[in-house]
């Protein structure tokens, strides 16, 4: 399983049901005495409490009782949540006889606990799986696998992948070694792909290689599978992908705690630059609205990560025809390479300048963060028509989630004349990545907003 998916079911799971055991106790408390002062015994119903959470978490993290989750069906999942509460039960019964606690402690409360911990538990845990599977059906979440074999082991290679990946992973093509082309990796650069899986015993190791640095240029993590006929993939501990022994190539070496650390700071800081947006919201909209004529939002197809497309949404800075306007502006760009950037671009109107300059156009991309199109810190992403005219090098500043603010933004964006140096940047940022960083570059980005020194 992805370690990531693993880390958040696992502490998910353990977390819901130490909330499941915590209510069901109080539920069977209630339930027997009507109240919380005709207990015989506080103190001894309080540690059998704490007993019970203890169970939890041993059973969850020693025993890994949940580890096929997700695979398990209605009835499996009964079973496993029964085999739970029975075990707990009986390690419970016996410390409290050991302890001399089982004379003092209601036996109805130890009943109804039990029951209700078994029901309770099983529908959340119902609950928690149908979360966990729409979410990993959303393209956001699904990871996306290039598959490169040879053409008599195909079929079977997909259909064990198939089989065996998690069901957020999606082959999003097959490529045969036999009709090999040489543009293919340059075809790869624009394709939404997050991961390579290479199982080719015929091809030399010179060629593989030469792909494996292609896909590692672009930033894309490659499993190239080591399976030899007559071993047995358990046998060895190199690593696995759908149940094949593979070695990784990946530039991101951290922990994926800190991921989930940094979503959760999207999320937090989403939740709040959404207030902020909807605060400014009926001033912006009234200026634009006055200013010129048009919708006050603005939307555009942007690359996200590893190729994935999203609509980006901004308050409206330019006049409509600000598209068709800027081929005619395109030999004023002051922008070596890439991108278009010029000054006195006459597309955009008098309001538009007061919030590109006070960055205020850019609120409603806390939508995006929250969606997860994007994170509060990040690498700038690039416009579909920009993204066609990448290659490898450039195409790896995509390997992370593009940013709200980021390394190029709080480092003078205003003065960069040159797109390799927003390359530089973004490139920096991924390789240099911390939580640390991020608080950085976000403290820095609101005195660069503070200062006044936005985008011109």
């Amino acid at each position: 399983m992805n370690r990531k998916n693993r880390m958040i079911e696992v502490y998910g799971l353990w977390f819901a049901d130490l909330m499941v055991v915590l209510v069901s106790f109080v539920l069977a408390t209630y339930i027997r005495f009507g109240n919380f002062k005709d207990m015989n015994d506080k103190e001894i119903h309080f540690q059998v409490c704490l007993v019970a959470l203890l169970f939890c978490t041993v059973y969850s993290f020693f025993l890994e009782w949940n580890h096929q989750f997700l695979k398990r069906g209605y009835a499996k999942e009964f079973y496993a949540v029964f085999k739970y509460n029975v075990f707990m039960l009986l390690v419970t019964q016996t410390i409290m006889a050991f302890l001399k606690w089982a004379d003092t402690f209601s036996r109805l409360v130890m009943a109804y606990f039990v029951v209700i911990n078994l029901l309770l538990s099983f529908i959340v845990h119902i609950t928690i799986k149908k979360i966990i599977k729409m979410h990993y059906k959303s393209d956001l979440s699904k990871i996306k696998v290039l598959v490169i074999t040879q053409s008599d082991l195909a079929s079977a290679v997909k259909e064990k992948l198939t089989r065996n990946l998690d069901i957020n992973y999606e082959i999003v093509q097959t490529v045969l070694i036999e009709e090999w082309q040489e543009d293919f990796l340059e075809k790869a650069t624009f394709m939404a792909v997050d991961e390579v899986f290479i199982y080719t015993p015929v091809l030399s190791q010179k060629k593989v290689q030469e792909i494996i640095s292609a896909f590692d240029e672009m930033g894309v993590d490659c499993h190239y599978c080591v399976k030899l006929d007559g071993i047995w993939s358990d046998r060895s501990s190199i690593g696995e992908f759908g149940n094949y022994s593979v070695i990784t190539y990946t530039r991101f070496r951290s922990s994926y705690k800190k991921y989930f650390v940094k979503r959760v700071m999207d999320i937090a800081g989403g939740l709040v630059g959404m207030l902020i947006t909807i605060l400014f919201y009926p001033f912006v909209a009234l200026a634009i609205k006055m200013d010129s004529p048009g919708p006050v939002l603005f939307s555009q197809v942007r690359i996200g990560r590893n190729g994935r497309r999203f609509k980006i949404y901004k308050f409206r800075s330019m006049y409509m025809d600000a598209e068709e306007r800027k081929k005619e502006l395109e030999k004023q760009n002051e922008m070596q390479g890439l991108m278009f950037k010029m000054e006195n671009d006459p597309r955009i109107t008098k309001v538009g300048r007061f919030i590109r300059k006070s960055s205020i156009d850019e609120l409603p991309q806390f939508y995006n963060v929250l969606r997860g199109d994007m994170s509060l810190v990040g690498t700038r992403p690039p416009t579909a028509d920009e993204f066609e005219k990448y290659d490898q090098y450039y195409r790896r500043r995509i390997s992370m989630t593009p940013g709200l603010t980021g390394l190029w933004q709080v480092s003078g964006r205003s003065e960069i004349e040159n797109f390799d140096d927003v390359v530089k940047y973004d490139l920096e940022y991924i390789d240099n990545w911390s939580l640390t960083l991020d608080v950085k570059i976000l403290l820095r980005t609101v005195w660069v907003v503070i200062a006044g020194r936005g985008s011109k």
